[in-house]
């Protein structure tokens, strides 16, 4: 059996290998084709760690919605993303935009790593990697670090490929305000 430490020490190298390779590759390499910016958003619904049970796309019509996918959690550049998107919650919260992420962990890692962070957004287990496929953003066996603006009718109106988890959600926040003053 592998120690605990090997364990997270290889999933830590994982996570490190895959953030080089979100920064170099282009995203056609990483997961498959990207959805297009201005069509309707791929449909999905997944297992949540929060009280609902499981969470649809759907489930945010008439608000904005931030979809981010990782890799795994408790590896240091997932936390330290969902850790800035959780401090800059109130903020989108204001902006009647809600935030969710997606990786191929369970729901019982999900609920794990969210009671550890204090996360007050839901983590969707997306085990099989259906989704991540349809959102361009599946490398075998886990998600890529890819982040996506959805607008209150659906319609994908961003995409984010290479991103740097330390600064990602202010990126995103400021790119979510300058779609919102467009509409």
């Amino acid at each position: 059996m592998l120690s605990r430490r090997y364990f997270f020490s290889t999933l830590l190298a994982i996570c490190l290998v895959v953030l080089s390779f979100n920064f170099a590759a282009p995203a056609s390499a990483l997961g498959g084709k990207l959805p297009q910016v201005n069509q309707p958003a791929p449909e999905f619904t997944l297992p949540t760690n929060s009280s609902n049970g499981q969470v649809s796309l759907s489930d945010y019509r008439g608000q904005w919605l931030v979809v981010y996918f990782y890799p795994k959690d408790f590896t240091s550049g997932c936390t330290i993303e969902a850790r800035r998107f959780q401090q800059d919650l109130p903020k989108y919260l204001a902006k009647n935009t809600q935030i969710i992420g997606i990786s191929a962990d369970d729901v019982d890692s999900h609920a794990e790593f969210c009671d550890s962070e204090g996360l007050k957004f839901p983590l969707l287990a997306d085990t099989s990697g259906k989704v991540s496929k349809a959102y361009g953003s599946w490398m075998s066996f886990i998600s890529a670090r890819h982040s996506f603006i959805i607008d209150p009718k659906g319609i994908l109106r961003e995409t984010f490929v290479k991103i740097n988890p330390a600064i990602h959600s202010q990126e995103v926040f400021a790119r979510l305000g300058e779609l919102q003053a467009d509409s």
